[in-house]
């Protein structure tokens, strides 16, 4: 049962340039027809002037509710807070399974916002009230450097894809086409007859670059020649297929010194005033564990937000959505359970990352987190690699929760050692 029932519930169905509310009496009567305001000064003033109209007929003060819809509803929601009303955002998962309650299929922008307005406020749902710029504006910024990470990989992938057809083995020579050295290659000799045709010590000159010495150039270089030499026999013979290398070189690199500089930016902010210290310290604090580095620490603080809205590790599990979609009805029971992907994508890659890195071995033998390590070999031998890795991310989910509610570091302990601790704890404080 809504806490709202004897409230005056406002309910906005947000478009990018207009909106339409519908209010509803303390009764649960339609006050009046849902009506248009647009995002701009005059629109948000006349919403007001409405909503005061209703508050003061009725002596109580109005709530209101909102679909979040990415990035439209931020201005309105933030103008509501502003203005001292208490407003929230309603996932528009839940907004979508309540919409088909009629018989009659009816969907327009008023009917839209009528059924905000009664989800607020007969329906006990979970609802946002987060209105944390800063936070939001940090969310922000690591969701556009993954973005332009991702668009940087497609380029990536089409040098690879254009060296396979004008110039054949070269990722032989070079397997990280994309390389200081390889790219410097590639800009001033993008074909095979380029290679070919150059200097012998400018190539050499290039190679050395890679701080590897002499040696090495010298092997790179024959390396290379033969690569070209093979090509122009391989490889289809048109000289002009260079400008496609040199392009994707381009616009690569053109990428990565953006994401250079919005990294830089995202540091930048971080340290900066308008940030509180808490923020630098959970930072550290998520870095204390072994396979999360400082981009992952960011993008999961990012996505969280305040690590007070979730009471249990159970609820940060369904908020990165890798909690097990249910699949049962009468006596079935699905055998296939899968991931509900429910929650933050972006929070959920982050994880994934640090998933793989914590079950790895270093170059030097040294493992990087032994327990997890332990438990995904031992414990989870048998399963397949990709089950394997989501339980290895909800023991992280749930080491997380515990270093950013305890507000201490990560201490790597033996499970037996950990719960024989916890047991003592637990004798010592019924005592």
């Amino acid at each position: 049962m809504s806490k709202y029932l004897h409230n005056l519930v406002v309910g906005i169905d947000v478009a990018s340039e207009f909106s339409f509310a519908a209010v509803l009496a303390p009764d649960g009567s339609q006050y009046r027809k849902p009506f248009k305001f647009f995002h701009t000064t005059d629109g948000f003033n006349y919403l007001i002037e409405q909503i005061k109209k209703a508050e003061e007929e009725f002596s109580t003060k109005p709530v209101f509710f909102m679909e979040s819809t990415g990035v439209y509803h931020l201005t309105l929601f933030h103008f509501l807070k502003d203005s001292d009303f208490e407003t929230f955002v309603i996932n528009p998962l839940v907004t979508n399974c309540n919409k088909n309650k009629d018989i009659r299929k009816v969907k327009n922008d008023r009917n839209d916002a009528l059924s905000i307005a009664k989800l607020g406020k007969f329906e006990d749902i979970k609802v946002s009230s987060d209105a944390d710029i800063n936070i939001f504006t940090l969310k922000l910024l690591v969701r556009d450097y993954y973005k332009l990470i991702d668009t940087r990989s497609i380029f990536k992938k089409k040098l690879s894809n254009s060296l396979c057809i004008s110039f054949s083995g070269y990722k032989d020579v070079f397997s990280n086409t994309c390389g200081l050295v390889s790219i410097n290659i590639l800009k001033k000799y993008p074909s095979p007859q380029a290679v070919l045709l150059a200097p012998k010590q400018d190539i050499i000159d290039i190679l050395l670059d890679s701080k590897k010495g002499l040696t090495w150039a010298g092997k790179k270089y024959c390396s290379l020649i033969e690569a070209a030499k093979n090509a122009q026999f391989v490889s289809l013979p048109s000289p002009r297929l260079a400008i496609c290398v040199t392009t994707s070189i381009s616009i690569y690199e053109a990428i990565d010194a953006e994401g250079a500089k919005l990294l830089k930016e995202i540091r930048s902010f971080i340290n900066s005033d308008e940030m509180t210290s808490a923020l630098c310290k959970n930072i550290s604090l998520l870095m204390s564990i072994p396979g999360i580095g400082y981009i992952t620490a960011i993008t999961i603080l990012a996505e969280i937000g305040d690590i007070d809205r979730f009471l249990t590790p159970k609820q940060l599990v369904a908020f990165f959505g890798v909690d097990p979609a249910v699949n049962e009805s009468g006596k079935f029971k699905g055998d296939r359970v899968k991931m509900s992907k429910r929650g933050t994508r972006l929070g959920r890659r982050a994880l994934y990352a640090a998933a793989l890195a914590s079950i790895r071995t270093k170059c030097n033998g040294e493992v990087i987190n032994q327990v997890l390590l332990k438990y995904y070999k031992e414990n989870l031998k048998g399963k397949k690699a990709k089950v394997a890795l989501v339980a290895v991310m909800h023991k992280l989910i749930k080491y997380l929760f515990a270093v950013l509610r305890n507000q201490q570091e990560y201490q790597i302990r033996d499970p037996k050692l950990h719960q024989k601790m916890f047991l003592e704890n637990k004798t010592t404080q019924v005592a």
